[in-house]
This record gives structure tokens, sequence and C-alpha cells, in this order.
């Protein structure tokens, strides 16, 4: 071979994109969307005043928010998978944090200071501190075998993004049944439970998803 056809052929495989091997995402979320509903159907089911409680922006909010973070979740989760992935993308995550974040400041100026305790504490802590890492387990399994499959070089990381995006999903979820639908509930609740897959998540990222 000449030395000029082995430069061009050179070229042209660093140029060579390499197709994208692995599970297919989409697939993964739409599995793991359908675990945790499985769950939510067969042992929670929905509040019996869902169509009155449709009605109110409080109750849509849940779902945007918590819709709003599985989607961020998945994208960063999705990004960690691949090695030398950038952690820029994290800041993702803080779109649904702002969002949230507003909410909760809008609650307060609309609620008088004396109703501030009672509307964050709610009637419904305990099941969802049970509920969401629950329905969120088998969603979280689903994650971790597809980034096992992938080449994560933050392995702690991704299981944790992971374990979020899970718990993101089950809250989607547990939003329909959930009586409490203040903002100050959900800011405090939500992410409490949530944390039981996120460390989970990073526990298991830590030891599964070393190379």
């Amino acid at each position: 071979m000449q030395t000029d056809t082995l430069i061009d052929t050179l070229v042209a495989d660093s140029r060579r994109t390499a197709p994208e091997t692995g599970p297919s995402w989409p697939l993964l979320a739409t599995i793991a969307a359908s675990l945790a509903g499985l769950v939510f159907f067969t042992a929670i089911g929905v509040r019996p005043d869902l169509a009155g409680a449709l009605q109110t922006i409080r109750f849509d909010f849940k779902f945007v928010v918590t819709g709003l973070l599985a989607v961020t979740a998945f994208l960063a989760m999705r990004t960690l998978s691949r090695p030398a992935a950038s952690a820029r993308r994290l800041w993702w995550l803080a779109l649904p944090a702002g969002v949230m974040f507003l909410a909760v400041l809008a609650e307060l100026v609309a609620l008088p200071p004396d109703l501030w305790m009672a509307y964050l504490v709610g009637s419904n802590a305990l099941m969802c501190l049970t509920a969401i890492p629950s329905m969120g387990a088998p969603a979280l399994l689903v994650f971790l075998w597809a980034l096992h499959r992938q080449a994560p070089t933050r392995p702690a990381i991704a299981g944790a993004v992971a374990g979020l995006a899970a718990a993101a999903i089950a809250a989607f979820f547990y939003a329909a049944h959930c009586t409490d639908d203040s903002p100050l509930f959900v800011a405090v609740w939500y992410p409490l439970a949530s944390l039981v897959l996120v460390g989970t998540g990073a526990l298991l990222g830590r030891r599964l998803l070393r190379w």
C-alpha cells in the first residue's frame, strides 16, 4: 500500500462515527415507566377526587415538576453512561429545582404564615416516604442494568442519577394518589423519599458499574 493511500485510509477511519451500541434508551424509559405504573395501579391507585383535583393548579404542578425532573435526570443519566462524559450536563437538574423553588416562594406568599407548617407536614408523609422508593426500585434496576452495558467513568454519580430518574418517575405516578398538593409538602417529602433511591443507586453504581 502506498503511503498516500494509507494516510487517506487513516483519515477516513478517524472521521467515521461508530454506531451507538447498547440498549435503546427510549425503550428503557418506557419499560421503567411501565414498571412504576404497574406497581402504582396495582398497589396504590389514584385518589378518589381526581377529577376535581385536576382543576387545581397545585395538583397539576406536581406533574410538571416531577415530569421535568424525570426528563432531565434521564438525559443526565444517558450522558453519564458514556466514557469521559461532561459533568456540565448535570446542570440540567437545576431546571426542575428552580421551578420548585419558585413554586415554594409563591406558596409562602399565598398562604398566611400560621398555615405554613400544616401544609408542609401534610397528612401523607409516611406514605410518600414508602411509596416512591417502592415504585421506583424496579426502574432503578432497569437503569443500572443499562448503565452496566455502557461505560460510565463516574459509576457512583451515574448510579445516583439513575436513582434520581427512577424516583422522579415514581413520584410522577405517586402525585396522582397524594392528597397533599402544596409545593411546601412536595419540596420536602418528595426529595426525602427520592434520597432512598439516589443513595441506593450510588452504592450499587460504585460496585456494579466499575470497568
